[in-house]
């Protein structure tokens, strides 16, 4: 072997392979749990002080991988420095060490000679250099992976047998390798080795793991691809040969191939047709029926038409596909076959005989039915209308009675997902205005961080109206989020609200929204006081916070604004954008530096006339002047939004304030001075304070 072929193996063997091996894993639970053993490992490799170049996982349903490059072969040894007791106690008169000197010594295994001193800020102290040799990383990892692998969270997992482990699925081997080596540990009656396992229906049995690279080799050869991304691919490549063949495409599904790639471990994409007749169906239903009980693609035309086809994807390469494609062919057949009973049925009734059926399905105990709850939505949303300046009141008004009526239908019933799709495509049938039908859909958004809010008024306030009477009514009632328990969803219902209002602009104040459903919602809910709206205020409050943070903004300039007020959120949002771009401008710093300054000085000071006949300084007159200028300015620039405009405005005052703090005494010995200077520092603060709270923000 040659110097460089050496080399070559040295890098390749100087690695961990790890390969927990069990039964099929739910393809939800799989990404995180790789994200999650990543971050496990990276942490424990760090705090155990051994060096790596890089961490990867892999995932199939019955494996997850972990592959460690280059990981160093022993910790990195350890030096502390330990301090001991003051000098004055450590060493006599005569400089010679005394008991508590060897004491300490000895206590950190290391000779009396080699302690030193220290200077510190509470004087001169005994200092010992203790050294901790690194461990081999062999055995570092053998008490590791067992702790890494038992630490994984799965959303639900289980015990098996009479062991003790609980996990997502069974285990039934582990590969662990380091450097070639078997790393040694048992789980629950699982021993580690170097043996793992081929696809289970078409390479059964065991193969020998000697490194990664050969074990991504082996495991091809035995219809394993262990890379998610690598089977995302391979699906989108012969899903692409299958379009050209159909002369149709899939509609883009980026979750469902997600999920897909997740379910298998050796993809094979096939393609599938289903009669003509069904496509007579609304298209929610078929690409829903497709997808969420058979994990299929649906397939259009150039023209957006669905096409009678669908594609499968399954974890074998069959030798007869026409009988597998037959079987997908039959079970869909039977599930369009019940949607296409359901549609029927739902439609020998208008979509507004179904209100009244909402009598009988409850929304919550305290809180009454559905029907209750669409009566305080309407109520709502049409005082929302009022207060906003916006929609047609009969559009929002019929939007309101209808936006749940779907909910009792049975192709609801059997696919949840639709819900408010189906209430567009029966209002639709019902003659129902077309604007009524497009805000019942509308009105579910935005459904998570990111999803699009209701494009129409309608749809807009009617959502709003929903998620803030089912937020009011959980708060009014003692159901309020903590930790991980949020059954009723409160968290998302919050940032929809807000991101609503942000979007759509509507100047409604949090506190009168909050009031009028908790007016709507009396005698339903207990807490219908001060402290629980309150909580609602703070709740939102912390969910805006949230929201300017992940737009880009610094938390302390998201505090400064929200300190100045939040109650309009996309008010607040403007001057988190002002304030952000201000903080680019070369006045904001020493702007910054002074207002905090007078903010500091002045504190609680209340607000109070300034006396310009109690100046004793050309610095004081200066200041008010330009404050008296800019306080006629400012206020109409604030009420038009142009705080960006205002900062700057403001931001001129640097030069007075700067010169009134170096020509006067602030806190003068005078009463009668120190509060005027007080009043006109708060006079200046005043002007600032409506836009954000200059004491929150960071200077670096």
């Amino acid at each position: 072997m040659s110097a460089r072929d050496h080399r070559e193996f040295e890098a390749m063997e100087q690695e961990l392979l790890l390969e927990i091996g069990t039964e099929e894993i739910p393809a939800g639970f799989l990404p995180r749990a790789c994200a999650e053993l990543k971050t496990l490992c990276e942490e424990n490799l760090r705090r155990e002080r051994v060096h790596f170049d890089g961490i990867h996982t892999y995932a199939t349903p019955r494996r997850l991988v972990l592959h460690v490059e280059a990981l160093g072969e022993r910790q990195e040894d350890l030096v502390q420095s330990v301090m001991g007791p003051p000098r004055s106690v450590a060493y006599d008169a005569e400089g010679k060490p005394t008991k508590a000197a060897i004491g300490f010594a000895e206590n950190q295994g290391v000779a009396v000679e080699d302690l030193s001193v220290q200077e510190t800020p509470k004087g001169e102290y005994v200092c010992a250099l203790r050294k901790e040799t690194g461990q081999g990383t062999d055995a570092i990892l053998s008490r590791l992976l067992p702790s890494m692998i038992t630490t994984l969270h799965f959303p639900k997992s289980m015990r098996w047998g009479s062991g003790s482990l609980r996990f997502a699925r069974p285990i039934h081997w582990i590969v662990a390798l380091y450097n070639g080596n078997v790393v040694s540990f048992e789980l629950d009656g699982v021993r580690s080795g170097n043996l793992s396992q081929g696809h289970r229906f078409m390479s059964r049995g065991s193969f020998t793991v000697h490194n990664f690279k050969s074990y991504k080799a082996s495991a091809r050869e035995r219809f394993l691809m262990i890379d998610p991304e690598e089977r995302k691919k391979e699906i989108m490549d012969q899903i692409s040969k299958i379009e050209k063949t159909v002369g149709g495409t899939i509609i883009p599904d980026e979750a469902l191939l997600e999920e897909v790639a997740h379910l298998v471990e050796f993809p094979t994409a096939l393609c599938g047709s289903f009669e003509q007749s069904f496509l007579a169906l609304p298209r929610p239903v078929l690409i829903t029926a497709m997808r969420e009980h058979q994990r299929y693609f649906s397939m259009e035309d150039d023209g957006g038409r669905l096409l009678p086809h669908f594609i499968t994807v399954s974890n074998t390469r069959p030798k007869a596909t026409e009988a597998i494609i037959s079987g997908n062919e039959r079970v869909l057949r039977a599930r369009l076959t019940d949607a296409h009973y359901f549609f029927e049925t739902d439609n020998k009734r208008p979509l507004a005989s179904y209100v009244d059926d909402l009598k009988g399905v409850m929304f919550q105990e305290k809180l009454g039915t559905l029907f209750e709850k669409i009566e305080r939505v309407e109520a709502l949303a049409l005082w929302l209308a009022d207060r906003a300046g916006a929609g047609d009141r009969e559009v929002v008004a019929r939007t309101a009675r209808l936006c749940k009526a779907d909910l009792c239908t049975e192709m609801v019933g059997e696919f949840p997902s639709l819900q408010g799709q189906m209430g567009r495509e029966y209002a639709l049938l019902a003659q129902e205005p077309e604007g009524v039908a497009r805000a019942i859909r509308e009105h579910y958004r935005p459904r998570f961080a990111g999803d699009d809010v209701p494009g129409t008024d309608a749809g807009a306030l009617v959502s709003i109206a929903d998620k803030l009477d089912t937020l009011v009514g959980c708060f009014g009632i003692g159901l309020v989020p903590s930790g991980s328990e949020d059954p009723y969803a409160l968290r998302r219902q919050a940032l929809a609200i807000l991101m609503t209002l942000q979007i759509k602009g509507y100047p409604v104040g949090l506190g009168e929204m909050v009031d009028e459903a908790m007016r709507l919602l009396a005698g339903k809910i207990e807490r219908q006081d001060d402290t629980c709206r309150s909580e609602i205020l703070e709740y939102f409050r912390g969910r805006l916070s949230w929201l300017l943070t992940t737009e880009g903004h610094r938390y302390d300039t998201v505090e400064a604004v929200l300190a100045a007020g939040f109650d309009r959120v996309p008010d607040a949002k403007a001057r988190a954008e002002a304030l952000s771009r201000f903080r680019e401008d070369a006045l904001f710093e020493p702007f910054t530096v002074v207002c905090k300054r007078a903010m500091n000085i002045i504190k609680d000071h209340r607000d109070a006339a300034v006396q310009e006949g109690l100046f004793k300084a050309d610095a004081e007159g200066s200041l008010h002047g330009a404050t008296q200028r800019l306080e006629a300015q400012i206020p109409s620039l604030t009420a038009s939004a142009q705080y960006q405009d205002a900062l700057h405005a403001i931001a001129a005052l640097r030069d007075p304030i700067d010169a009134f703090f170096d020509g006067v005494m602030v806190m003068d010995q005078d009463e009668a001075v120190r509060n005027n200077r007080l009043a006109l520092l708060t006079r200046v603060a005043a002007l600032v304070s409506p836009i954000a709270d200059f004491s929150k923000i960071v200077v670096e």
